[in-house]
């Protein structure tokens, strides 16, 4: 399977590059809307670098992943639709859902292979409930990472502008938690109560913090909580997955998984975080090859997007 990579500016390109290699693809191509970063990232990786975009289509991808400047995400989305190639499409891949929109109409229309690396619907917690399907009582999600400086120091200053991201904490990390509930979630999805706010860094023009609760038909509750607010840049944070449900409740730490019953406590399998694109991708390339849709698609990343819009404007309201 032959992968290029798209907007390798991205600070998740190294991780795309990671998991594509494990996966056993070969990475055929970089390309990014600056030539210096691209050489510089294929250099590094071995892979040839493309100065333009039609020399990296032109390169025979099996995948493509898509990345860069939510500005610049949307056309390079629909060049790629357009052309045939199967897409991973990183986010953020818009400034608003509207624009997302967009992406997902055109690919609609081309019936495209488009799958959204939300890889924390690979959590130990998640693959346990999905094997049991126990009634859910409550779930939680929780992603806290360090100062919004990380972006900065990644050359990304731009996820802290919300015109261009679109929001802060809530919507680069709390959507992870958002994709899971409503993949967990039981019919039609209510936003019962959301705060945002601005404790440890208010001069920054996005939030620090944000929890919202959700609620599906059935009653169960969701609680997702995102923030800035960990005091170090140490990978990983502060992140835990929670799901009580009819006879067991699940932990997901990232790097270990718990699981209680009403006969004790066992271990369940872990997926250290720094390894779920990894899983991410072999599974949307066995996917790709068997002719099955993605995991995670576009209309589960608009659902998303829209819950957060939801989001903002109550905790506005």
């Amino acid at each position: 399977m032959r992968i290029a990579l798209l907007g390798v500016s991205h600070w998740h390109a190294q991780m795309h590059a990671d998991a594509a290699l494990f996966s056993g693809a070969q990475l055929c191509a970089a390309w990014d809307k600056d030539p210096g970063i691209a050489a510089s990232f294929a250099a590094r990786h071995a892979i040839p670098a493309k100065e333009t975009l039609a020399a990296a289509l032109a390169s025979d991808p099996h995948l493509c992943v898509v990345m860069g400047h939510p500005l610049d995400v949307p056309a390079l989305a629909r060049a790629v639709i357009e052309a045939g190639i199967p897409m991973v499409l990183e986010k953020p891949a818009a400034c608003s859902t509207a624009q997302l929109q967009t992406i997902a109409t055109a690919a609609k229309q081309h019936s495209a292979f488009v799958a959204v690396p939300l890889a924390n619907r690979f959590s130990p917690a998640l693959r346990h409930q999905a094997a049991t399907g126990h009634r859910i009582a409550h779930a939680q999600f929780r992603i806290i990472n360090g100062p919004p400086q990380r972006y900065r120091d990644d050359g990304v200053g731009w996820v802290l502008d919300p015109a261009i991201g679109g929001g802060g904490a809530l919507r680069n990390l709390g959507i992870h938690g958002i994709d899971c509930a409503l993949s967990l979630a039981k019919g039609a999805v209510k936003l019962e109560a959301a705060h945002i706010g601005k404790r440890l860094y208010a001069d920054e023009a996005v939030e620090d913090h944000a929890i919202v609760t959700l609620s599906d038909s059935s009653g169960a509750l969701f609680t997702i909580e995102a923030g800035y607010t960990f005091p170090s840049m140490a990978a990983g944070g502060d992140f835990q997955w929670r799901i009580a449900s009819a006879g067991d409740y699940a932990i997901d730490n990232g790097d270990d998984a718990v699981l209680f019953t009403p006969t004790g406590r066992t271990s369940l399998a872990p997926l250290p975080a720094a390894e779920r694109y990894r899983a991410f991708m072999a599974d949307t390339l066995a996917r790709l090859e068997s002719g099955q849709p993605p995991l995670v698609g576009l209309a589960d990343y608009v659902a998303a997007m829209d819950i957060i819009d939801q989001a903002y404007a109550g905790a506005r309201s």
